[in-house]
């Protein structure tokens, strides 16, 4: 294979992950240029879409871009036997199996280093690779749970409501890929790799964020406040004469420059909002103020003038309004690749941006096994071992 200029183009990724989690965290090494070879079942051993969604369904195709794909069927010994040979010359292997699936195979991070020292291995689970839960099987939704999210999320006294988007999975994915990229930096001194691990409930409490420290650290139990902020007061959303907007004026210059625009000076000055404490004991009272304000007048006033003095405002997008905002567009979050059997897919672009760096390039997600040859043979194997391989089902 060709190497690009990107900047992960010298590592070789031997990717055995499904469903999201485990792809997220390969799809920033994919996405920077890294070679991720996609190893899959072949098909006549397992015709199942799984979890992972259909295969040409918009998820399963923004997911497993910029990757090669090769079958392996690591239950038959010559698979194991062949996976290894991958090892030995790979970088980093990633998994979200369960955590007891790798060691009953004979791919988990003690085989995989036996073979090659410097191979950085990475796992993503459930609950994690050890405790009371660590065979108990992982969904988002169950970590979103378990995690204190959905007792945060909602309007108060809604009951537990989960977040729009996987956000467990997502940030698991994120919180392992910042792990292989340290210990990748760290090889480079060391010259031995490492086993880095992550979970959705460990991804899931750590982006609690503050609302975990106001626990850990005061001891308080966070409510659910809907679409008010939980400490910055007056933060929320708002109803104007034509829609709604979120306004963020909390502090107490912001809070003035509002009561400025709102031409309500009598707001400002009042004792039970002249201070933050005060708005916060007061934030229902505060909110009907300010709402009969904003109603007054559309999105598109109230977002002109706030921002205008320094007051974050911004409009409350459908989907499909998002995706027309000039700003959206100037950032160009599609990215369009071409698919051989479904034309022109649009995928949604890493957010990262690195100065001087050649333009991401955007390949569609691969056929299952599409690679397998090509693959096979960087690594070494000859004509007669592939056809074999084919002809038992191992490939």
């Amino acid at each position: 294979m060709t190497r690009s200029a990107m900047p992960l183009s010298r590592f070789t990724v031997l990717d055995l992950t499904r469903v999201r989690a485990g792809p997220t965290a390969v799809r920033q090494l994919a996405d920077w240029g890294a070679d991720v070879i996609k190893i899959e079942a072949p098909e006549a051993v397992d015709k199942a879409e799984g979890m992972g969604g259909a295969r040409y369904g918009p998820d399963f195709q923004n997911l497993h871009r910029n990757k090669r794909a090769m079958t392996l069927n690591l239950k038959e010994p010559d698979g194991r036997a062949a996976f290894m040979r991958l090892v030995e010359r790979a970088d980093v292997v990633v998994e979200n199996y369960r955590p007891d699936v790798k060691s009953r195979l004979g791919i988990d991070y003690p085989a995989c280093r036996a073979v090659n020292p410097r191979i950085v291995y990475a796992s993503i689970s459930g609950f994690g690779q050890n405790g009371p839960y660590r065979l108990r099987p992982g969904f988002d939704q169950i970590a979103q749970g378990m995690g204190g999210l959905m007792w945060i999320t909602g309007l108060p006294g809604q009951g537990p409501v989960r977040v729009g988007v996987p956000i467990a999975d997502l940030a698991g994915g994120l919180y392992a890929s910042i792990g292989i990229f340290v210990a990748l930096l760290e090889r480079e001194e060391t010259g031995e790799g490492r086993w880095v691990h992550s979970s959705l409930l460990e991804a899931q409490i750590a982006m609690l964020d503050f609302q975990a420290a106001r626990w850990t650290i005061a001891g308080e139990v966070p409510p659910q406040a809907g679409n008010n902020h939980p400490t910055s007061i007056p933060t929320g959303v708002f109803e104007t004469a034509d829609g709604y907007i979120n306004v963020a004026a909390s502090g107490d210059g912001m809070w003035r420059r509002l009561c400025e625009v709102l031409g309500d000076p009598g707001m400002r000055d009042d004792p039970r909002f002249a201070t933050g404490e005060a708005r916060s004991e007061n934030r229902d009272r505060l909110n009907q103020r300010i709402q009969e304000h904003l109603r007054k007048r559309t999105c598109a006033e109230w977002i002109e003038s706030l921002n205008g003095t320094g007051v974050p405002c911004g409009p409350i997008y459908r989907m499909d309004e998002m995706w027309k905002d000039d700003q959206v567009e100037h950032l160009r979050m599609q990215r369009a690749t071409h698919h051989p059997a479904l034309g022109e897919v649009a995928v949604v672009r890493n957010a990262v941006n690195i100065e001087g760096v050649p333009p991401m390039p955007y390949r569609h997600t691969a056929e299952r096994g599409e690679h397998t040859d090509e693959i096979l043979g960087e690594f070494g194997f000859t004509i007669g071992e592939i056809a074999d391989m084919r002809s038992r089902n191992v490939i």
